[in-house]
């Protein structure tokens, strides 16, 4: 099959755009996450917001550009954070909005399920940073029990609103930003 000159010049540019698109959203993900760093308080907000910047991209351009805004934003929230604590809950967690894209075309019940144990899975990694990589001390019992209740109810309702973000973006914003994206 051959492609015209012109036509392989306009997937090259398309390519280009697009690439372009996820350097900017990835930059404005570590921008996002270095505020996390600045003020503590609002470490997951912000782990949150930067997660929620690849809606689109997972929407208009799939596969692998989000993958790559998720590893570009972790590994340069990693490298030039003060603060590392933002990087290792998006390196744990930004991925989500991806993984969710996939899991939502599954049947509900399993859909479900799998939902429920990627957060089993998240709480554990994050516990698990915590306390080995990050040094946190040891609490009792209680308190890590209550931290994973509240981080598992945090997700869940990170979830939901991830959820109305894709419904607004779709139902509101779609026509006009995929203009200027494709």
């Amino acid at each position: 099959m051959n492609t015209s000159p012109s036509s392989s010049r306009k997937k090259r540019r398309q390519r280009t755009k697009r690439l372009a698109i996820c350097a900017m959203l990835s930059a404005l993900g570590v921008v996002v996450l270095y505020f996390g760093a600045l003020l503590e308080i609002f470490e997951l907000c912000v782990v949150a917001l930067a997660a929620m910047l690849m809606v689109p991209i997972v929407i208009e351009y799939g596969r692998g550009y989000p993958w790559g805004i998720y590893l570009t934003t972790t590994v340069l929230s990693l490298l030039l954070l003060p603060q590392k604590m933002p990087g290792v809950v998006y390196l744990l967690f930004g991925f989500y909005p991806i993984v969710k894209a996939y899991l939502e075309r599954l049947p509900r019940w399993i859909c479900f399920i799998c939902k429920q144990g990627i957060f089993v899975l998240i709480e554990a990694a994050v516990v698990v940073a915590s306390n080995l990589i990050l040094g946190v001390e040891e609490m009792p019992l209680w308190y890590d029990a209550s931290l994973v209740l509240l981080g598992y109810a945090t997700l869940v309702l990170f979830d939901v609103a991830l959820t109305k973000l894709i419904t607004l973006y779709v139902r509101k914003y779609r026509d006009r930003l995929s203009r200027l994206m494709n």
